[in-house]
């Protein structure tokens, strides 16, 4: 009889192109080559050595103007979006120096096109083996809308029409190449069949693309598809489209209700509940003792400022929370950004009864999951998460960049490992195959578009999630 193989952790890093959190990059373990690729080869490696299963970039595409009506606070304090480099140029780099990590970008199916979009991330997971992930989001900032030429962001019931749209325009031009299309006979002679290279003729209500992709089909089949919205419409969209799901909770019952909830209407799509993967934010502030991780903890909130968490907050919500007394509670709210961050918030002042200010504070120096300890602590907190159903593995956050990453490695993985809760080598070639999914065939994608229409949805529970950006 076959011993079935104990379930294991998968492990994302969440990296910011840029000097990551405003106290963090301040820190003096912090490096600041940003603009060095090198740097980021440097953490490539660095989670290869500790058999993540990928790198995760979150971008933004503006800076941030929402606190006060200004740019000052995010440029001042090397906030939120203060500096963000092209993640898909970033992974490139990346890529040349690893072999089995995979690379997973942010796009907005807001601002892109569906044809450059595809052919990127097609050419990504070609030169990387099959490496490649894309990371959906639907953008909601009028900073960012003004960057691409439009006067009003698109109206937030519309958002996630366009984004099924953008979904199935995507996979069709991945499709648009049969796996056997690509011959390369010189004798022949024959390049590509002629007869297994298909256009696609999309006619819809946000796009009309021809095809095909002049790019052959990526080694994946699709490259993987993570996404974050937090929303009722977020998570029935990721329940159809996604292959992971990044989350943040503020409490280990908030992430079983949340992970219970995904199971559940991934299968009321059709799906395996093992075909999606999710992983909440964790942000893990490891030292060689419990004592010495509390005292990095002091350093780096003394190198915090309210400001640039206020001002990142204000992004997330889409509110000028600069208009409210700083020594006052968080006030009630309707808001128009992201609903899982404003709940996760709101949670903490009424909890803590936290002032503005103090809510500033602790937004911009906050340690998902609260894992602060040594090695030992950090992984008895990951194995009670895992092993009571909220998680599939996790997102984690490094305090300060590289460093950070590179602590977990040394004091974390090891002790993971040993309980045989992470792999000790990698067992697949490719990111879908080391997330232990299967490659979709030609034509998959139509099955996730079938059910859409005829899913019968549950009532939305209470939302602590948030989207990366």
């Amino acid at each position: 009889m076959t011993q079935a193989t104990p379930r294991q952790m998968h492990l994302a890093a969440f990296i910011i192109a840029g000097p990551g959190r405003a106290g963090g990059w301040r820190y003096p373990s912090s490096e600041s080559d940003w603009l060095n690729p090198a740097y980021y080869q440097k953490i490539a490696q660095t989670l290869e050595r500790g058999r993540f299963d990928m790198a995760f970039f979150a971008d933004i595409l503006a800076v941030p103007d929402r606190f006060q009506s200004s740019t000052d606070s995010q440029l001042r304090y090397g906030a939120l979006g203060s500096m963000r480099l092209d993640p898909t140029l970033v992974l490139t780099a990346m890529a040349s120096a690893t072999r089995h990590l995979g690379l997973v970008a942010t796009r907005s199916t807001s601002y892109f096109q569906p044809y450059e979009l595809a052919r990127s991330f097609a050419t990504l997971d070609h030169l990387s083996a099959g490496r490649s992930g894309w990371n959906v989001v639907t953008s909601f900032q009028d900073a960012e809308s003004k960057n691409f030429s439009l006067r009003e962001q698109i109206p937030k019931n519309e958002r996630y029409d366009r984004a099924d749209e953008f979904l199935e325009v995507v996979h069709q031009l991945w499709d648009s190449w049969e796996d056997d299309a690509l011959v390369a006979d010189r004798e022949a002679p024959l390049f590509a069949d002629p007869a297994k290279v298909h256009e696609i003729h999309h006619q819809g209500k946000w796009f009309d693309v021809r095809g095909p992709l002049n790019v052959p089909r990526p080694p994946q089949g699709y490259p993987l598809i993570v996404q974050a919205g937090a929303s009722d419409r977020g998570r029935d969209f990721a329940a159809q489209w996604a292959d992971v799901i990044f989350a943040s909770h503020d409490s280990l019952d908030s992430a079983q209700r949340f992970y219970k909830e995904m199971k559940e209407r991934v299968v009321r799509k059709g799906r395996s509940p093992d075909s999606l993967k999710i992983l909440p934010a964790a942000t893990p502030l490891v030292g060689e003792t419990r004592a010495i991780a509390e005292a990095k903890r002091e350093v780096l909130r003394d190198l915090t400022h309210a400001e640039p968490g206020l001002s990142t907050l204000a992004y997330h919500l889409d509110i000028d929370l600069g208009q409210y007394p700083l020594d006052a509670p968080l006030p009630d709210l309707n808001v128009p950004g992201v609903k899982g961050h404003y709940d996760e918030v709101r949670e903490a002042t009424d909890r803590e009864q936290l002032t503005l200010r103090e809510l500033g504070l602790r937004y911009g120096n906050r340690y998902e999951g609260g894992m602060v300890g040594s090695g030992k602590d950090v992984a008895d907190q990951m194995q009670h998460w895992f092993e009571e159903q909220a998680c599939d593995g996790f997102m984690i956050q490094a305090p300060y960049q590289p460093a950070g990453f590179e602590e977990f490695v040394r004091y974390v993985v090891p002790e993971l490992q040993q309980r045989k809760l992470l792999r000790t080598e990698y067992h697949g070639e490719t990111l879908r195959e080391n997330l232990g999914l299967e490659r979709p065939a030609v034509h998959a994608w139509k099955g996730r578009v079938e059910t859409r229409s005829t899913t019968v949805e549950s009532p939305a529970t209470p939302s602590t999630d948030k989207v990366a950006a």
